[in-house]
């Protein structure tokens, strides 16, 4: 019996596991438990925060703050670049690193220090949203929320007192909220002079540090008192209001700022050519500087005279010598009709000697192509002359190192005790014409007149016009009129419409020396205009 026991305990066991399973297979297929219902599908709006929170891990801020936009177009970029980024990014930090890192381990009897390793892996940062703030200066504010749990392998080979040492970062997270302010903006790519970054909040850093193969970040007390370092040392540096800056462009050569003045003296002019019917003409000289928004200036008109004499002095301010050009054009007055051009000729800035006056006989041509015959027709001369007083290294040197929001000064030459106003039209909203809106703005002051250009179906145009009268003395009782106009855009039977206009009062310019502001347009609905106002001093 001994014998056979275990052979019928083997074949019953057999048995008993066959039946089983041959029985349970049965119970699953025919049969179904009764308390099995189907699942309740909900909108997610139906749900209360708790429900929410279980089911998402983490809500976007686009989704619990509405002031933030989603980016998801930009995370979808940053990972189809993100290969070629860290290429480049992590090259410049080598190019970076590598002067600092001479130059101490000089210092600490270093042997060498290389980097047998260093990319920052395959994972992109994440933005999950951004905010971005408008304002009336000429800057651009955003304030991204930047989420980063990257796989960087960053491996640094250390060579000194003849031992050899290796540390490796690995597992690298970062959560920021930095502000990302772009200032000033300027007409020139990529249309902004420097980056400034600051912090809003301390970042959350967390990162796996090997030495020796070894995880130096699991030794107690370690892990915490690295965080709560990198926090400060990073608050200390970067925390608003202390910021980071980034030059982009020379702020000089961006905003295009003076760097000199070029005297002006209109003389006389011989031998001009009929005009009128009764044998005269009534010539005047308008001169203006080339890639200069400014208006011309304007000598007087000399009434029935071919040979007129001036004698008047003018003043243009000159940002690029190399490139501008002094245009003189000589006019015949009508008093009904358009004025007829008589003649032109233009002076080159860098054909001046600075400091030098240069007396000049310069022919009226019909224009500037020297191959056009007409131009050997004689129309007369005109006698100027010219005198570039370019500022000093010193003066510019000054205005360089100003804040990009204070005010400049006034140019050399203005009249003592008074100033330069400066008025810059910068956009407008909201504008409504009865039957067409293509806008433009109308400046009035003290009798001169200036306007914007016209800009064609906009409702909300931009135009960043600059417009300067000088003036002998502050015009604190003065007041400046801004108008608003839409003008056809094709003859017919609508003409031109007022838009609205806008009276400011100038005591708080001269007392602030700024004022940019957006103001309400009386005689519109909902329209605004923003107009900056500077008052210059020498």
């Amino acid at each position: 019996m001994g014998f056979l026991s275990p052979i019928f305990g083997f074949f019953g066991f057999s048995a008993g596991v066959s039946i089983g399973v041959v029985l349970g297979y049965y119970l699953f297929i025919f049969f179904q438990p009764t308390d099995v219902k189907d699942p309740l599908i909900r909108p997610l709006v139906e749900h209360d925060s708790m429900a929410i929170e279980r089911m998402l891990p983490e809500i976007p801020l686009w989704v619990k703050n509405p002031d933030y936009d989603r980016v998801d177009w930009l995370n979808r970029f940053l990972q189809l670049l993100w290969p070629y980024l860290d290429k480049a990014i992590c090259r410049t930090a080598k190019e970076i690193a590598k002067p600092i890192i001479d130059e101490n381990a000089a210092k600490y009897k270093i042997d060498s220090v290389e980097f047998s390793t260093f990319t920052l892996g395959s994972l992109p940062p994440i933005f999950q949203g951004m905010k971005v703030y408008v304002t009336d200066e000429k800057e651009l504010i955003m304030e991204p929320s930047l989420k980063w749990a990257g796989n960087p392998n960053v491996t640094v080979k250390l060579k000194a007192f003849g031992l050899r040492a290796t540390a490796q970062v690995v597992d690298l997270q970062i959560f920021a909220a930095p502000r990302i302010t772009l200032k000033p903006l300027v007409p020139s790519f990529p249309c902004f002079a420097n980056i400034f970054v600051s912090l809003m909040e301390k970042p959350y850093v967390d990162f796996g540090l090997k030495l020796f193969g070894a995880d130096v970040m699991s030794i107690p007390g370690l892990y915490r008192f690295v965080q709560e370092t990198i926090k400060v040392q990073v608050a200390n540096m970067y925390l608003w209001p202390r910021q980071l800056e980034v030059p982009i462009l020379d702020i000089s050569k961006a905003l295009k700022k003076a760097v000199g003045i070029l005297h002006v003296k209109v003389i006389r002019a011989h031998k001009l050519n009929k005009k009128d019917l009764m044998g005269k003409s009534d010539p005047y000289v308008k001169l203006r500087l080339t890639e200069d928004k400014l208006s011309s200036k304007k000598t007087t008109v000399k009434k029935s005279n071919l040979n007129p004499e001036w004698n008047e002095e003018f003043k243009l301010v000159v940002k690029d010598p190399e490139s501008q050009a002094l245009e003189l054009l000589v006019y015949d007055w009508e008093k009904v009709g358009k004025h007829e051009k008589m003649g032109l000729n233009v002076l080159p800035v860098r054909d001046l000697t600075p400091d030098k006056p240069r007396m000049l006989t310069l022919n009226l041509l019909k224009n500037m192509d020297p191959n056009d015959p007409q131009n050997e027709k004689l129309r007369g001369q005109l006698v100027v002359e010219v005198t570039y007083k370019p500022f000093k290294e010193s003066e510019i040197a000054d205005d360089m190192t100003e804040d990009a929001n204070d005010v400049e000064k006034a140019p050399n030459g203005t009249p003592s005790g008074g100033g330069l106003l400066v008025v810059t039209v910068h956009e407008a909203q909201d504008l409504e014409g009865k039957h067409h809106t293509n806008p433009y703005v109308k400046i009035l002051f003290k009798g001169d007149q200036k306007k914007t250009k016209h800009i064609k179906k906009n409702r909300d145009p931009r135009w960043g016009e600059e417009f300067q009268f000088m003036c002998e003395e502050p015009p604190v009782k003065d007041k400046i009129r801004a108008e608003v106009f839409s003008r056809p855009s094709t003859i017919g039977i609508h003409s031109k419409e007022n838009l609205g206009y806008v009276v400011l009062n100038l005591a708080d310019v001269v007392t602030n020396k700024r004022i940019n502001e957006n103001f309400h347009l009386i005689d519109s609905k909902n329209g605004r205009i923003q107009i900056e106002l500077q008052w210059r001093t020498s």
